[in-house]
């Protein structure tokens, strides 16, 4: 139902204070203060310690530049992408935005104000044309500056830059760059859209001449993808695409477009490309300053078809800075450097009283192997970075159209005692954190650890598979199990409501979605069972997560033609036979060289994931109120499952191909048609784990669901002793061999130390990591129960293998905290909701669901004790914050005090 807006100002009884205040507010999904809407959406959290608080009405107060002010009262209990109840805003509108809100008649203090900027809606906005440099030939190698001269006058009161590139740009007004932004703008579907960056620039201009100029690198557009050599997949012709808009105070415009008056030439930046590395003479210039008369003419190309928008995704960002941890020779003599983490971003080198033409060389590789850098899993990407030096008393080296997964880098050409300082920068799509988890377990908490690196590593503008050899590549598979995971420790949501577009603008005319998105790749079939699933799973998981009801209902057609392009497959009698499958893919079994030789049937497999996207199909349409289509997709799931049971399930519940996975799917997902199937599976599902000493024997697909579903099978022990299992294959077993991220093989790297000789050996991987999900949920206790945790599930598992565990997450509607623990005399379970959530508490060991509303909770249970010596120990909780910024984790790099970051955040 949608709010009702009275139009009202509250009277005077309405105007009493309430001691609550209205916090978090932003527009759409927070990525900046720059919307690519007429009508953004609201949030906000309400902060109160009042019990009785329940929010009844809001009054929403838009102020323009010009001072004119315009309120409007709206009774609603809503707080989460609330409607925009004024007239539409118009490409360039700044507005400021304050909210209040009511519970009982008093009204809280109106909210700090928000600055909304509106970028450019319409292509009539734009007076700019892309443009290119004259010799493609000539210049295909390096990265071109294209720039030009604008004249100012006094009075400058405001200005914007628009900017977009074919390739990667870094822009610069008067030597200064314009932003903190890398990679910009990111990978998309470039045939069809690209993102447009809009900066504020006002106080890099002044009156008079102003350079302005920007390196283009090939990035995403020009360079390597998918293949050796493959280059140019979008285009050989680098291009830029900027507008300029001045403001002075007597109310004069200016606007300056990129057009035939600008002038390109030739830059430091040799060779670029995101697999390779980066070669780069710093002999030359890195600005046009001083390189006029070397400049050549540029020429105007068309837009074509493209549309060009803002983002919803934030930006990529150096986000974090570590330095060498320790630094070493290799037995060949190599200059090793350990960062003590494995990262995804560049080396940063300051060397000191180097000659003039010196060459550095830094290779890059996620391990060791035999004591020297492990290439081999890079296959053909390079990642390595040249550069010859200028000379000078320091000289910092580092790269800008590039990215490696690394943990070690080795250097050559320089001596160690003329090395400065050796950092990681690391990067990625700049995602606030919102979830956290900590256990008492050194091993798990460093595995939880392992989960987030990968996420933070691999999503860097799209969601990668990995980030280190000749891939990096958004595989819908990838995303589709890992995407409940990374909802709960990041906000994704603009993030993948981006990636969403492209999905959808790459779905095929028949329904069927590529296995990668942006798609480059010459697909002959679109319909791979876990893979084409993304249409569904990811929209229904964002909604869960963040409850935006317009993402899915943007999606919902998506998600309905990729179903109906199963069904065809599928035919009258709802089984998935044949077509090219991944399966399960690269459970333990699987060869190093064929990963799809797994155990599980992949027809059983198939048609397990056909019925659950037909189901997430009918609740999609049933939340965005198509009953009729709800019903009919119920129907539709109905008669899959009978006819997965009546093809694949025996009455007892043995399930064809009798593997981890084809139990973990059918249970997990309700495919079972009665109880005697559900008991027979479930005990089947529980001897091939103990038959496997509790080791894990899934792929891609099954590994998500297997801890879920034994605990369905009412085998909550076996699933920790799974969890807990160190020996290979399982999640533990890389933390043993010193993991810091998730690997893509349960086994990436032997137990001998030694490379896992398949050419698919990835060290940043996040699909097994999947998991974190279900210690989100089922260890720690918290699980949504409504779309964006308004009502949530409490229910921790407490089964003796772990003496505490405690997850926080920020919700939309605020931090939502749990922590339980056993005590000597039974079990304490701890709880915080913020205003606006409502929880199911179930204390273990009791039978009882209690309701309980925002605030804190504690409650013990003296009946539940946990007879095991094991149960000692406690969950170190440590806060830590930084001035104006969201909560971060305090991590060191050989793990030590991963366990000891802060839940327990204030708000």
């Amino acid at each position: 139902m949608s709010p009702k807006q009275t139009g009202r100002t509250p009277s005077g009884s309405e105007v009493s204070s309430h001691p609550g205040l209205i916090a978090g507010l932003r527009a759409e999904y927070g990525a900046g203060p720059v919307v690519g809407v007429s009508r953004p959406r609201l949030t906000w959290q309400v902060h109160t310690d009042d019990v009785e608080w329940r929010q009844e009405a809001i009054e929403i107060e838009r102020r323009d530049g010009d001072g004119k002010v315009e309120r409007t009262v709206v009774d609603t209990s809503q707080q989460v992408f609330v409607s925009w109840p004024f007239d539409d805003l118009r490409s360039r509108d700044r507005i400021v935005v304050r909210v209040r809100c009511s519970s009982g008649g008093r009204w809280t203090k109106f909210s700090q104000p928000l600055l909304i900027e509106v970028g450019l809606l319409e292509q009539e906005d734009w007076r700019a044309a892309f443009i290119s440099p004259t010799r493609v030939g000539g210049m295909t190698g390096c990265a071109p500056l294209l720039f030009t001269d604008v004249e100012l006058g006094v009075g400058i009161v405001g200005a914007r830059l628009y900017v977009t590139a074919r390739g990667v740009h870094r822009c610069s007004i008067n030597g200064a760059p314009v932003s903190e932004d890398v990679l910009a703008p990111g990978w998309t579907s470039y045939h069809e859209r690209l993102h447009v960056q809009t900066y504020d620039v006002t106080a890099l201009l002044r009156p008079g001449s102003n350079r302005l100029e920007a390196l283009v690198g090939n990035g995403w557009y020009r360079g390597q993808l998918v293949f050796p050599g493959n280059r140019s997949s979008y285009g050989d012709r680098l291009g830029l695409l900027a507008q300029l808009e001045v403001e002075y105070d007597d109310g004069r415009r200016q606007l300056f477009g990129t057009d035939e008056s600008w002038r390109a030439c030739a830059s430091g930046i040799l060779a670029d490309d995101l697999y390779d590395g980066q070669y780069t003479d710093a002999r030359l210039p890195l600005t046009s300053l001083g390189s006029e008369s070397a400049a050549e003419p540029v020429v105007v190309a068309g837009a074509d078809r493209l549309v060009l928008e803002v983002s919803t995704a934030p930006p990529v960002r150096v986000t974090e800075v570590l330095p060498a941890q320790s630094v070493s020779r290799s037995p060949a003599g190599g200059l090793l450097f350990d960062f003590g983490q494995n990262v995804v971003g560049w080396v940063r080198l300051t060397v000191h009283d180097q000659a003039r033409g010196t060459e550095v060389t830094i290779r890059h590789a996620e391990v060791l192997e035999h004591g020297e850098l492990a290439t081999r899993p890079l296959r053909s990407a390079k990642a390595t970075c040249r550069y010859i030096l200028a000379g000078g008393r320091d000289e910092t080296l580092v790269p800008l159209f590039t990215f490696s997964g690394f943990r070690y880098a080795e250097v050559s050409g320089v001596a160690e005692g003329d090395i400065v300082s050796a950092e990681a920068l690391i990067l990625g799509s700049d995602l606030e954190r919102t979830g956290w988890f900590s256990s008492s377990e050194p091993l798990v908490q460093r595995f939880h650890d392992n989960v987030v690196w990968s996420a933070r590593g691999n999503f860097l503008s799209v969601p990668m598979d990995c980030p280190q050899r000749d891939e990096r590549l958004g595989w819908t598979g990838d995303i589709q199990v890992f995407s409940p995971t990374a909802g709960f420790l990041f906000d994704t949501c603009g993030f993948l409501a981006s990636w969403l577009r492209d999905l959808t603008i790459e779905q095929r005319p028949d329904g069927g979605v590529p296995y990668i998105v942006p798609d480059v790749l010459p697909t002959p079939d679109h319909a791979a069972a876990g893979w084409g699933d993304a249409a569904t799973v990811v929209p229904w998981v964002l909604f869960q997560q963040f409850a935006d009801l317009e993402l899915l209902r943007r999606q919902y057609p998506s998600m309905r033609r990729w179903v109906e392009k199963v069904a065809s497959v599928a035919g009258p009698d709802h089984l998935w036979i044949g077509g090219d499958q991944f399966g399960d893919w690269l459970d333990p079994t699987a060869p190093p060289e064929d990963a799809a030789q797994v155990q599980a049937d992949p027809e059983v497999v198939a048609t397990a994931h056909y019925a659950r996207s037909v189901a997430i199909l009918a609740k999609a349409a049933a939340a965005l109120g198509f009953s009729d289509e709800a019903r009919l997709h119920r129907q539709h799931a109905h008669s899959i499952r009978r006819a997965f049971t009546a093809a694949y399930v025996t009455a007892d519940g043995h399930v064809r191909s009798d593997c981890q996975t084809v139990y973990a799917l059918a249970i997990s997902w309700h495919l079972l048609s009665d109880d005697r199937q559900r008991r027979g599976a479930g005990r089947r599902l529980a001897e091939l784990v103990r038959a496997a000493d509790y080791r894990v024997s899934t792929g891609f697909l099954g590994t998500p669901m297997i801890l879920d579903a034994l605990c369905e099978a009412g085998e909550p022990e076996l699933a920790h002793r799974m969890l807990l299992q160190t020996e290979c294959p399982s999640w533990l077993y890389p933390v043993t061999m010193g993991a810091t991220t998730i690997w893509e093989r349960w086994d990436s790297m032997l137990p001998d130390g030694s490379v896992n000789p398949g050419s698919m050996t990835s060290f940043n991987h996040y699909a097994y990591g999947a998991v974190a999900d279900w210690l989100h949920r089922r260890v720690a206790g918290l699980a949504p129960l409504e779309p964006g945790y308004r009502r949530v599930r409490i229910a921790p598992l407490i089964t003796g293998q772990l003496p505490t565990a405690a997850a926080a997450h920020r919700s939309p509607y605020g931090m939502i905290r749990v922590r339980w623990r056993v005590l000597e005399d039974g079990v304490e379970v701890e709880v915080d909701l913020p205003p606006g959530v409502s929880a199911e508490l179930c204390v273990p060991g009791t039978e009882t669901v209690e309701l309980i509303g925002h605030g804190r909770h504690i409650r013990r249970n003296h009946h539940f004790i946990i007879s095991d010596q094991r149960l000692r120990g406690s969950c170190p909780l440590q806060p830590e914050r930084e001035a104006g910024r969201a909560p971060r984790l305090r991590a060191s790099c050989d793990g030590s005090s991963m366990t000891a970051f802060d839940v327990w955040l204030s708000d």
